[in-house]
């Protein structure tokens, strides 16, 4: 697993060739508030029952709040057998302070 800071995860998605799935591993009320642009959510809890909607072999961006749901879920999907994943460190509350000051915060 690689984890990558905000501004680096900017500057990947705005030079990647193939955009990577944005995964928001955040509840649904959290989600409404901010989430990335073309991020999916499938919450935490729900990860298991929907392994089989995730591509393993997509390199696939794990995102939440802070950064420690995401990286469980990170270690979880690796031992899942997916192959390219990375943690936004910090989550959403880290690219609000550091990318996009508009975005609205919890």
């Amino acid at each position: 697993m690689r984890e990558l800071e905000a501004v680096e995860l900017k500057d990947y998605l705005e030079s990647a060739d193939v955009k990577p799935l944005l995964l928001d591993v955040r509840q649904s009320w959290e989600f409404d508030i901010c989430k990335l642009d073309d991020s999916v959510l499938i919450p935490m809890s729900s990860i298991p029952a929907n392994l089989d909607q995730l591509d393993k072999d997509r390199e696939t961006v794990v995102i939440c709040h802070h950064g420690i749901r995401s990286r469980r879920v990170a270690y979880y999907l690796e031992q899942a057998g997916f192959s390219n994943i990375i943690n936004l460190k910090g989550g959403v509350d880290s690219w609000a302070k550091t990318v996009d000051n508009q975005m609205a915060t919890y």
